[in-house]
């Protein structure tokens, strides 16, 4: 390799009082080979030398590096410079071959899921005669077991991500075919249990996988590009699930069968491209140069403190037990489980809804996509302008809020439709959706990127990714009962709880607020006091402490 990254020194910041400072080269020593492979290390400790002359003129230079010619702006942290625009150009290659295949991954997953819901309203209860209770055991099924296997989530820390992941798709893809050849409700409800088994494996996990690449100021729009698949996943069912039972209408095969089967097969195919594509980490991505991925790793440890990361290689069990006893990792537990009784409801019953409504099957299935895709849109911007302003709680309380108001107000409509004309109650019961949906899918974009913005080793964000998942999937018990036949066309019931359980959610993220709140004067109460018995050398640099020559960082929350 022709060159490594330098370290630089207290030499590289001298300077003399009577004549000109020099400018300063750094020189690495590296006994590696152009040819030679393998996996990119830090130059060991002495195997850089520093010139300190050179003929080329000042201006003309252009070694690749930061260079800052006062200490105080930029301290020696130990790390080997690299310019903005090199991290910038490593954050848009994750953007454009890692994050877009990962969501739509968690699109194939979310469709397998959820047409279930299209499925219903094309034949599939008539044909294996299912009573609304057996429909809502069908859906309950899945999160049983999606819940059972949540543990799941720390197997990304403990096995190769392109295995791992391959696996999970090509294991749904295939059970989701099968459940075209279901005959009776037992044999559908054990392949809906298995198709819980492999999607709890995958969708869970992925963004503790994305907070390996992205620092926590990028993590929630890339969540919100993954998370909005879901959505567009739901818009994109109901979309082809309009076009299946169009088409089949009158084939050999039911269109409910079809559709499983339409709708499942990719997965399968899709898992083989997986095992090619996905990274195991920044370090090993197929995308990026040697230099590239030397950079994407050491932007990641930059400003860790030491004793958050154990040894490379082990895993830091001192971390998962500080974040089980960490009360903040609960109270975000509950917002997803809050979170998720809307979530696991709507995408699932809202053609049952629609039709309800007074509109045909397939009319149905077109009128369900547009709330879907307006969601798609509105978690997108939601995420962006989190990760700008590095604020969760502002975003989550409004979007909560606004959902909550909506899922009443169709409540109320339903409640008082005698005293409005027909048109009037649809139209506002319909229109409702819209922001309703919105609202619950933002909420789960930033719930999920908050549990891990204020953890800093990666078996810390697993562990709260865990939690997180082993109580909040929870919710989808209850969510996926709130709407049995008997209550319909107006299902009071299942909006006003809804509307609830969203208000609980915006309670929460204010109580979590108020605890990052206090945390944070905590700790700049610690600085303060540290820098006042620090002395003459002690001085606050780029959010750590430096005491002498010796840097600690400071953890800042993400409120």
């Amino acid at each position: 390799m022709a060159s490594l990254f330098p370290q630089p020194t207290e030499a590289a910041y001298s300077t003399s009082s009577n004549t000109t400072p020099s400018p300063v080269q750094y020189t690495p020593v590296s006994d590696r080979s152009e040819d030679e492979s393998g996996p990119l290390n830090r130059p060991p400790p002495g195997s850089l030398k520093v010139q300190t002359q050179f003929s080329a003129d000042e201006d003309d230079r252009d070694d690749g590096y930061d260079s800052y010619d006062d200490p105080e702006e930029k301290p020696d942290t130990g790390f080997p410079k690299y310019t903005a625009i090199e991290e910038k150009q490593i954050v848009k290659k994750f953007d454009r071959r890692l994050v877009p295949f990962l969501a739509l991954l968690y699109l194939l997953s979310f469709l397998d899921r959820s047409n279930i819901g299209n499925a219903k309203i094309a034949g599939m209860t008539d044909d294996l005669k299912l009573s609304s209770s057996q429909y809502e055991w069908l859906l309950t099924a899945f999160y049983i077991t999606y819940i059972l296997f949540e543990w799941m989530t720390l197997m990304y820390r403990l096995v190769p991500p392109h295995i791992y992941i391959s696996l999970c798709v090509c294991g749904w893809g295939l059970v989701a075919c099968f459940q075209s050849l279901a005959t009776s409700f037992g044999s559908l409800i054990l392949l809906r249990a298995l198709l819980g088994i492999t999607e709890a494996a995958f969708g869970p996990g992925v963004p503790f996988y994305l907070s390996l690449f992205y620092k926590r100021e990028e993590l929630a729009f890339r969540n919100g590009l993954f998370i909005s698949a879901a959505p567009l996943a739901s818009s994109f069912a109901s979309s082809l699930a309009w076009v299946i039972v169009k088409m089949s209408s009158n084939g050999p095969i039911a269109p409910w069968r079809t559709l499983f089967l339409v709708e499942g097969f990719p997965s399968v195919i899709v898992a083989v491209f997986a095992w090619i594509l996905i990274p195991d980490s920044p370090g090993s991505a197929w995308f990026l140069g040697p230099r590239q991925r030397m950079v994407a790793e050491l932007r990641m440890e930059e400003r860790k403190p030491d004793h958050h990361e154990p040894r490379r290689g082990k895993f830091n069990w001192k971390e998962v037990r500080i974040t089980l006893a960490d009360p903040k990792s609960y109270i975000t537990a509950f917002m997803f489980f809050s979170c998720n009784v809307a979530f696991s409801s709507m995408p699932v019953f809202l053609p049952t809804i629609i039709k309800d409504m007074g509109y045909s099957s397939v009319t149905s299935q077109a009128l369900s996509a547009p709330p879907f895709l307006f969601a798609f849109i509105i978690v997108l911007l939601t995420a962006y302008l989190s990760d700008r302003n590095r604020k969760r709680s502002p975003y989550l309380i409004t979007h909560a809020l606004l959902s909550s108001a909506s899922y009443l107000i169709i409540a109320l409509t339903g409640h008082f439709h005698a005293h409005l004309p027909a048109a009037a109650h649809t139209t506002i019961r319909y229109l409702c959706v819209y922001p309703a949906t919105a609202g619950f899918f933002s909420a789960i974009t930033l719930i999920m990127t908050w549990t891990m913005d204020n953890r800093v080793a990666k078996e810390g964000k697993g562990a709260s990714i865990a939690i997180m998942n082993v109580i909040g999937q929870c919710g989808p018990l209850l969510g996926t009962r709130l709407y049995p036949s008997v209550d319909g066309p107006w299902y009071v019931r299942g909006m006003a709880t809804c509307s609830f359980f969203m208000v609980v959610v915006a309670i929460l993220a204010f109580v979590l607020k108020v605890m990052l709140l206090r945390a944070c004067r905590k700790v700049e109460a610690e600085g303060d006091e540290i820098e006042m018995h620090g002395g003459e050398e002690s001085e606050v640099l780029m959010g750590g402490r430096s005491i002498g020559r010796r840097v600690e960082e400071k953890f800042t929350y993400i409120i």
